[in-house]
């Protein structure tokens, strides 16, 4: 690959690994967490619907209202509050950890709505991996602790919309441009979310690194993080290009011990270790001959994975 794809794929590696520690210093920081997901999605809406709009991107979009409106809700109005909320209960790096348990969810889910994905063989034995490392997650780091467990089950329910979502979008949307979806659901979300973050304002002033996380996360970790996956899939396809689904937990792990002195505990490191192998799997990939080269098949999300 040339020097231009290992740009993009290390810079959307990094921008979808950091929004955990964001998240994380902004909620800590007072902001609540309906807030914080408007404000990411408004600015990411300012800034991504004038590209897709220029480029043409929306007009595949005529025709799928309600459809765009359930992936929204599920992809992002959901999850995104849901994040926020875990992360004022438990730390960036388990956040981080059970949302790559995402794509387990949608093998699950490829058992009832997609024939050509049942799980048997390496699937059947991924999804085995993969959940027997969410167990030892929460089993060995979370179980003994009520608060923790309410954290833990608010972003384990944000993987399963993050399952949910990239299948509406393979069976019913995909003729849609992704980056033109994507934005679509961030403007729609802008709206729906208003009310509620009126709602529920920060009670004072956010910080200076609370401001700064909210302009990360919506500048950075939505609009040019899709901008770049977007190029990304173009020089590469999809296949390659989804390899950062395995890549960005790692980085989140990373980014929380580094900044926020995190220390993941023996269930978290197997966790990972476990659900990433797991996930591989499930979704299609599978040790092969050298030269081969192992292609996901099941949907991956589109957007931002936190």
């Amino acid at each position: 690959m040339s020097s231009r794809v290992w740009l993009f794929f290390a810079a959307v590696s990094f921008l979808w690994g950091i929004p955990y520690l964001f998240i994380k210093i902004a909620v800590a920081a007072g902001v609540p967490p309906i807030f914080l997901a408007w404000a990411r999605v408004a600015l990411g809406a300012a800034i991504l619907v004038p590209f897709a709009w220029r480029r043409g991107m929306l007009g595949s979009l005529r025709g799928h209202a309600w459809i765009l409106v359930a992936y929204a809700l599920i992809e992002v109005a959901i999850p995104w509050p849901l994040i926020g909320y875990g992360e004022q209960r438990i730390s960036s790096s388990l956040a981080a950890i059970l949302i790559a348990a995402a794509p387990l969810v949608v093998a699950v889910l490829a058992l009832r709505f997609d024939d050509s994905e049942r799980a048997s063989g390496w699937r059947l034995g991924g999804l085995l991996i993969g959940f027997a490392g969410v167990v030892a997650l929460m089993g060995i780091d979370v179980a003994g602790s009520s608060e923790q467990l309410v954290g833990a089950g608010a972003i384990a329910l944000a993987a399963v919309c993050y399952g949910i979502g990239p299948m509406i979008q393979k069976l019913r949307l995909s003729e849609v441009e992704p980056i033109g979806l994507m934005a679509a659901a961030l403007a729609f979300c802008t709206v729906a979310l208003a009310p509620l973050a009126a709602a529920d304002p920060p009670d004072r002033v956010p910080s200076g690194d609370a401001l700064a996380s909210i302009a990360v996360l919506g500048i950075a970790s939505t609009a040019l993080a899709l901008a770049f996956f977007g190029s990304l899939v173009a020089e590469v396809g999809p296949g390659r290009a989804l390899v950062i689904t395995y890549v960005a937990p790692v980085i989140a792990v990373a980014a929380g011990v580094i900044v926020l002195d995190e220390s993941p505990g023996l269930g978290s490191l197997l966790g990972l270790l476990l659900i990433l192998a797991g996930s591989w799997l499930a979704t299609g990939g599978r040790p092969t001959r050298r030269g081969a080269e192992p292609q996901p098949a099941t949907p991956q999300p589109s957007g931002p994975a936190p």
